[in-house]
């Protein structure tokens, strides 16, 4: 299975969330942008969500 996270449930960051908003602006990967925030893809594809940022699954 995938890589495991130890951060499981850890509320973001507003560092998170802006660094967030920048690779998706960007137009990173899920993957790419899960691993530059050590975070599961479902939690980014979640907070990207709430947010209402588009993120590209795959490139």
């Amino acid at each position: 299975m995938g890589e495991r996270f130890e951060r499981h449930r850890q509320p973001w960051t507003s560092d998170e969330i802006q660094k967030l908003h920048r690779l998706a602006a960007k137009g990173m990967s899920l993957k790419a942008i899960a691993k530059a925030l050590t975070r599961s893809e479902e939690s980014v594809q979640t907070r990207a969500k709430q947010d209402g940022l588009k993120v590209s699954k795959l490139r």
